[in-house]
């Protein structure tokens, strides 16, 4: 469904003459390991070459290209401070005479690139030595025919050890030549609006071949179309996504019996404004004739678990099962006992299942489970391994859905027809990534906290003051409270100089003897739920932890949270942090232990948190500060990992490409009645979508 000549583009580094096992593992370490991953390895920087006719013209240090001829080869025996002499190929060049040297040079592959007596281009940097004219390993020799090639504005890209520019840009020559010209995929509209913007191939070698430090910027207008171009493959893919669930249809759920107003009377508290809207989006979606798939947003603390608990009665009372999965094993139980008072309550069946439980416990549930005794399961990835069936799965929640690829949220709604799927998230995504990545879902945000929430108060206090810090939490844990103190490392570290959390337990511990615990990931599973009890019943009131605690954890009592290296930390990750207390009636407190020598930039990281303790606010700050690439880390998330975007510049881009991706999709629903549609095809394939589309499902 795509040109045949693109298909080229496919093909493996390997491919190319002069490549060889070597050469095609650089090249995959480097850019991929097809020719299209190194047309969308794009400089980063441009010298010039100029040409010269005579030494004269030439000064050291200039980068020039010159036909010159070949003299003869000189490879000298001995040694020069213990290392053999250099291999030297003589030129002359308008009578002047002109050395090439070649530290451990072949003089094979160099008597068959530079004949003694024949004509050759060289192109290098020059070089004064001993009063005579050298070039030290030039970055290109060959036949006159190749001039060209070596004249002008030359790109620079980002190496490996093993790479050097010349040798990628000889093999991007190579690549150049299979690139093909393309029907234009852009509409009249489009191309009207920026007249400055080149054709697709026109565009990419223009980027590698630039002529000046401007032709490298984001908003060049080669550089723009091929952002663009990127954004609305991204943006068709996403619409042909949410066509493709609504053909699809589904199966309508209608509360039958009273199970969800029962369920709404055994909350011991009072939904908020947002709680009742998002279910009521919930329940809209659960009724129509086609598959929920829908994504809520919900600060720390807003309640999403029970919002999602409340949703699941409608499919249970109309006889299906639900799965709710969670990244963590903390997580999961703490789903567990947060829901099972309610579930038991109401006369629900509700079990765990983590990839530590014991076999015999696993095989008990997997019976169960497929027999359809259990209505709701939590769980880790347990959920999505092959012994793991339903005999009517009908809804899934994914909570903390970035943790997990889109392969493993697909898996697990691909164990039941037409599944209705939740996702959760307690990271607020920013405004312009969720319109880039989350296009095919319909979108819930929980903004209010349930009543009785007092804003957490945050400080920053430098670490020269440690012990100030030790003394309030003494006064705190004598009055009842819990703290947390996080680490952002386990243990000591020669080359980082952080502090570890193993040696703040023993810091801690002399303070606090008895008191004080320990949680990190490398405990295990049994472990952490050890340590957790303790500090749940009382017994510790101080747990030292590393980044574990991020979610999942909920202990009411917990009223200061003190993160050490606070700068070190993304915005998004210190307002999850700070969320794990002030979740009862009391007061909350976050201390932001800094370093003294934080950048100014670091600093006023952390204003930002003592401003604000909206997470959708901070969200949008953190996305300015960090851009997309690491605000939620994209490559372990599947979202989309772009090439070409820059998001600071080219959000009105995005824009554009939204409404032209919904009005192509509308027009040509499987992009194949028209010569748009069919030339959208060859731009999904260019940006690996073709794949993707079935992967986005989930």
């Amino acid at each position: 469904m795509h040109e045949k000549d693109l298909e080229q583009l496919y093909e493996p580094v390997s491919s190319l003459y002069g490549v060889g096992p070597a050469m095609a593992k650089s090249l995959e370490r480097l850019a991929g390991s097809r020719l299209l991953d190194l047309l969308f390895h794009i400089p980063t920087g441009v010298s010039f070459r100029r040409e010269i006719t005579s030494l004269k013209e030439a000064r050291v240090g200039d980068i020039v290209t010159f036909k010159a001829r070949v003299m003869k080869h000189q490879s000298v025996a001995g040694t020069r401070g213990g290392g053999r002499q250099p291999y030297r190929v003589y030129c002359c060049l308008d009578e002047n005479m002109l050395s090439l040297v070649f530290f451990h040079g072949k003089s094979t592959y160099l008597k068959q690139q530079l004949p003694e007596n024949q004509m050759a281009v060289i192109s290098g940097k020059l070089e004064m030595y001993k009063g005579q004219w050298q070039i030290t390993h030039p970055d290109h020799v060959g036949p006159l025919e190749t001039l060209r090639e070596w004249v002008g504005y030359s790109p620079s890209y980002p190496l490996t050890q093993t790479l050097t520019q010349k040798a990628l840009q000889r093999i991007l020559y190579a690549v150049f030549r299979k690139t093909p010209v393309l029907p234009e995929w852009l509409g009249a509209q489009t191309l009207k609006w920026h007249p400055q913007w080149a054709g697709w191939k026109d565009s990419i070698l223009r980027v590698h071949t630039p002529k000046t430090e401007v032709d490298l910027l984001p908003n060049h207008p080669f550089r723009e179309r091929l952002a663009y171009d990127e954004l609305l493959a991204n943006q068709i893919a996403l619409q042909l996504v949410r066509a493709f669930n609504r053909r699809q249809g589904g199966e309508a759920k209608h509360a039958q019996s009273d199970l969800y107003e029962r369920g709404l009377k055994a909350i011991p508290f009072e939904l908020t404004g947002d709680q009742k809207v998002v279910l009521e989006e919930i329940r809209s979606d659960l009724a129509a004739n086609h598959c929920m798939n829908r994504l809520l947003q919900g600060d720390v603390g807003s309640g999403k678990t029970i919002v999602a608990f409340l949703a699941a009665l409608i499919p249970l009372e109309n006889g299906f099962q639900t799965a709710i999965m969670a990244p963590t094993e903390i997580l999961a139980r703490q789903h567990y006992q947060t829901l099972r008072p309610f579930a038991e309550s109401l006369g629900l069946t509700i079990e765990i299942l983590t990839g530590k439980d014991k076999k015999s416990n696993k095989t008990k549930i997997y019976k169960a489970s497929a027999a359809g005794e259990i209505q709701i399961i939590i769980g880790t990835h347990a959920l999505i391994q092959e012994e793991m069936t339903f005999k009517n799965l009908g809804f899934v929640v994914i909570d903390e859905q970035h943790r997990f690829g889109v392969d493993q949220r697909l898996r697990l709604s691909q164990k039941g027809v037409h599944v209705d799927c939740l996702s959760m998230t307690a990271t607020p995504i920013p405004r312009t990534l969720m319109l880039a990545s989350y296009g095919d879902l319909d979108t819930s945000q929980l903004r209010e906290k349930p009543a009785g929430r007092l804003p957490i108060q945050t400080s920053t206090v430098s670490s020269a003051r440690l012990i100030e810090v030790v003394e309030g939490i003494k006064r705190t844990v004598s009055q009842g409270d819990k703290v947390y103190w996080v680490c952002p490392l386990v243990e000591e570290s020669e080359k980082i100089d952080l502090a570890a959390a193993k040696s703040r337990y023993e810091f801690m511990e002399q303070h606090l003897p008895g008191q004080v615990g320990l949680i990190h990931g490398k405990l295990k599973p049994k472990e952490k739920e050890a340590v957790m009890k303790l500090f749940t019943q009382g017994i510790l009131t101080v747990l030292v932890a590393t980044t574990v605690i991020e979610v999942g954890v909920d202990v009411h009592e917990a009223t200061v949270m003190v993160i050490e290296h606070a700068e070190r930390f993304g915005l998004a990750q210190l307002h999850q942090l700070r969320g794990r207390v002030g979740r009862g009636t009391k007061q909350g407190h976050c201390i932001l232990l800094y370093e003294a020598e934080s950048s100014e930039a670091s600093l006023s990281r952390l204003a930002i948190m003592r401003q604000t303790n909206d997470g959708f606010d901070i969200a949008e700050e953190d996305w300015k500060i960090r851009g997309g690439g690491e605000l939620l880390g994209l490559k372990q998330s599947g979202l989309p990992n772009f090439k070409f975007v820059d998001w600071h510049l080219h959000q009105s881009l995005l824009r554009e490409a939204v409404l032209e991706a919904e009005r192509l999709v509308e027009e040509d629903p499987l992009l194949d009645a028209t010569p748009k549609g069919r030339a959208a095809q060859n731009l999904l394939y260019l940006f690996d979508k073709e794949e993707t589309v079935r992967y986005l499902k989930a």
